[in-house]
């Protein structure tokens, strides 16, 4: 049941995309009492996966990054506080202290505190010239270090690390990326993919060392990275290192003040915590996943957009499910990669269109016949497609998905029939 909420205040912690879509779906639920955000950035909430790619090259300002302008935020009502963190919750006295000292009461809290890099802990990775990508100071610091003909090395050949590659080569950089498994984007996709996207990036001139590990990051006397140096003996010479190893859950707020926290900060199909007036969204959180049937932390903006309309709704007292199809996307070259689902538990892989020699496919996972996941390369028709086989019961054999002679508006005919 919806409640009045005039002269209460919510309180959100962390200025994420969760934290911009809260605010507003706050206001579109009813909220009408005070909202203010606690965000140790400096600017409003801005779009992060333009970081490795357009701003980087230069061709976005921070401005341009930003979810909303400061003025929506104002007619909304919405008051920030930049700079700041907070550093504990009372949970009885309903309040948050802040690491200046001040204390805040709420009336209900929402904790969408993100996630931080995992740092790689091997020698010399504080030297200068050694960066992680994560927000826009450090952006701004990479730009700082880069020019034409720089030699940068990248460890990790994740997402993140293969997207920061493709832009250094786009300006002009020597890149080499450097990854521990036997082939690049092991975690995440199936071995046709990961040949894809070596073929793609070697073809654009970079360098993929694989089954190597960076033991050491070499200086020089001035305490600048002039290479790094890997397990099996050899050194890259680098001016640039870039490490993207993943990302670690900020949930150490929630777990000192007794919330449920496992992989993320334990929540409900509403967003809602252990307490009834603490909420979570976004890449902080573990939730369940009714597709799925199991629980999960994602790192994706659909996710975080989502799921912080039902935790707006929960604030409200209202009961609004987290139900959204888990999806993903990556750019890198020319290549628009959209991912539908999840392809943990895969046991066959159906790829529609030339993997091995063109820039384009699908490739579908399978379980027992049954299809979990996709991965889709500047296909967004087959994206639609494969959406709707993970959103409905009707499937399609696959002799017909790999089929080019069949097209997809003929698939979706079918499965709408």
């Amino acid at each position: 049941m919806s409640q009045n909420t005039n002269e209460q205040t919510a309180l959100v912690i962390g200025g994420s995309h969760a934290a911009a879509q809260l605010v507003v779906s706050l206001r579109q639920e009813g909220w009408g009492g005070k909202i203010l955000v606690i965000s140790d950035a400096a600017q409003h909430p801005y779009h992060r996966p333009p970081l490795s790619k357009a701003y980087l090259s230069g061709e976005k300002s921070a401005d341009d990054l930003l979810i909303r302008s400061p003025a929506a935020y104002a007619k909304l009502g919405v008051e920030f506080r930049f700079n700041a963190t907070a550093t504990a919750i009372d949970r009885n006295a309903h309040t948050v202290r802040l690491d200046d000292g001040e204390v805040l009461r709420y009336d209900r809290l929402a904790l969408c505190t993100g996630a931080r890099v995992r740092k790689l802990p091997i020698a010399g990775a504080e030297l200068a010239g050694v960066h992680y990508l994560r927000d826009l100071r450090d952006a701004e610091a990479i730009k700082r270090d880069l020019r034409p003909g720089t030699r940068a090395a990248i460890i990790g050949g994740g997402y993140i690390g293969l997207e920061t590659a493709a832009l250094l080569r786009k300006v002009g950089a020597e890149v080499c990326v450097l990854e521990t498994m036997e082939r690049v984007l092991q975690r995440v996709t199936a071995a046709e993919v990961s040949r894809f996207y070596t073929r793609i990036h070697r073809e654009e001139g970079v360098r993929i060392e694989t089954g190597v590990q960076a033991v050491e990051i070499v200086g020089d006397d001035g305490q600048r990275a002039t290479a790094v140096r890997c397990d099996n003996g050899q050194q890259v010479a680098a001016d640039l290192v870039i490490i993207g190893i993943g990302v670690v859950p900020n949930t150490e707020l929630a777990a000192a003040a007794g919330l449920g926290v496992d992989n993320g900060i334990r929540v409900d199909e509403y967003a809602q915590t252990d307490d009834p007036q603490i909420v979570a969204a976004g890449d902080c959180t573990n939730h369940p996943n009714a597709l799925y049937g199991c629980n999960l932390r994602l790192e994706s903006v659909p996710n975080a957009t989502e799921q912080a309309k039902s935790a707006a709704a929960a604030m409200c007292g209202k009961r609004k499910a987290y139900r959204a199809l888990p999806w993903f996307w990556s750019d890198q070259y020319d290549l628009k990669l959209q991912i539908a689902g999840l392809n943990q538990g895969y046991d066959a892989v159906a790829v529609r269109g030339d993997i091995e020699g063109s820039r384009s496919f699908a490739a579908f996972y399978l379980q027992e016949g049954k299809v979990i996941a996709a991965d889709c390369v500047n296909r967004p028709m087959e994206f639609s497609l494969a959406k709707m086989l993970l959103s409905g019961d009707k499937q399609i054999p696959i002799e017909r998905l790999t089929d080019e002679g069949v097209t997809v508006k003929e698939m979706v005919a079918e499965l709408r029939g």
